[in-house]
């Protein structure tokens, strides 16, 4: 069994692939505008919308609007003093996210 530090390890890990993975399906305008940092920061926002939202709640396919959550991203990035994004620009984010965790399930 793994202890607590391997764990961490492990999802700083992930994140970290997933954060690359993100970042290589922006253009490159949006490379420019977005550090891994914030894009690891954004990622946590996104799955903090999820739980808060219960769309992870039930056994049904849910449909996401992207939008939606893009615009409830940046919401929580200004209200926790994160910074001020564009909802334009963290739908790409929020859409590369969605792809990757799609990938993770097949």
């Amino acid at each position: 069994m793994a202890n607590i530090d391997d764990e961490l390890m492990l999802d700083a890990q992930e994140d970290a692939r997933e954060a690359e993975y993100i970042f290589n399906q922006l253009s490159s305008e949006l490379k420019e505008r977005f550090s891994t940092d914030e894009i690891i920061m954004l990622m946590n926002l996104i799955v903090d919308h999820y739980y808060d939202s219960g769309i992870l709640e039930g056994d049904d396919e849910v449909e996401i609007d992207l939008e939606q959550v893009a615009e409830a991203v940046c919401q929580k990035a200004k209200a926790s003093g994160a910074g001020t994004y564009d909802p334009a620009d963290v739908f790409f984010i929020v859409q590369a996210d969605l792809d990757y965790q799609e990938q993770s399930l097949d």
